[in-house]
């Protein structure tokens, strides 16, 4: 099972714990481990229940608690997620804070309460200052802010971290080309192409790319 959830074939990973709960039921790793197949699988109702047994069986046991929180939020229920997120926080055993930082920043930014999303974030890289999902969450928030300078600043840090991340270069050249620097911002997306040539990502960038070209002379005309 373990194996299937590392090569990302959830519907097998499922099949194998199921066969290692009916001998195993009060194994709470195992519960966890369940929970988190569907979550992956997008079954977040099923995966409520593994994490809470999970946690019936080890009540302290943090990344089931995180878990809870990232099912909520699957479901668009905030606060229920901002619930769990803050609860795992609170445990000072629990290894990776700066996940239910970012976690907790997602969710402020999808409730509409930017000023906590923002904070939260912040908190993420003070613990983590190379935690690139805080940097582009980050940056998400200074854009719905307005503050577009300090959303590509975000971006710019993880680029430099990822360089090979087509999905980082999309963002940044989104924010170039809302801070009005167009020729960066069609670089940004022409990388977008070599490293995803033939992804629908790399079709999105290419049209942003014919958009940013109007605003830009002499450039080849390769997007």
């Amino acid at each position: 099972g373990e194996a299937y959830l590392q090569q990302g074939n959830f519907a097998a990973a499922a099949r194998e714990f199921k066969k290692a709960e009916a001998k195993n039921p009060d194994d709470y790793l195992l519960q966890y481990d369940l929970g988190l197949v569907y979550f992956r699988l997008g079954k977040f109702d099923e995966a409520i229940a593994y994490y809470n047994k999970a946690l019936e069986l080890n009540p302290s046991y943090g990344p089931a608690i995180n878990g809870l929180g990232n099912a909520h939020a699957g479901k668009e229920d905030w606060d229920q997620a901002i619930f769990y997120y803050d609860k795992v926080l609170n445990d000072v055993l629990y290894a990776t804070p700066y996940i239910a930082y970012s976690n907790l920043g997602n969710a402020y930014y999808y409730k509409g309460d930017l000023e906590r999303s923002e904070k939260n974030y912040k908190e993420a890289l003070e613990v983590k200052p190379d935690f690139i999902t805080a940097l582009s969450g980050l940056s998400q928030t200074y854009i719905a802010m307005g503050r577009i300078p300090a959303a590509v600043l975000q971006l710019e840090k993880a680029v430099r971290m990822a360089p090979d991340s087509a999905v980082l270069h999309f963002q940044l050249g989104r924010a170039y080309q809302l801070a009005l620097e167009f020729e960066k911002a069609y670089r940004s997306y022409q990388q977008v192409v070599r490293l995803a040539p033939d992804s629908a990502l790399a079709e999105q960038a290419m049209k942003a790319g014919r958009e940013v070209s109007v605003h830009i002379e002499s450039i080849p005309n390769n997007l």
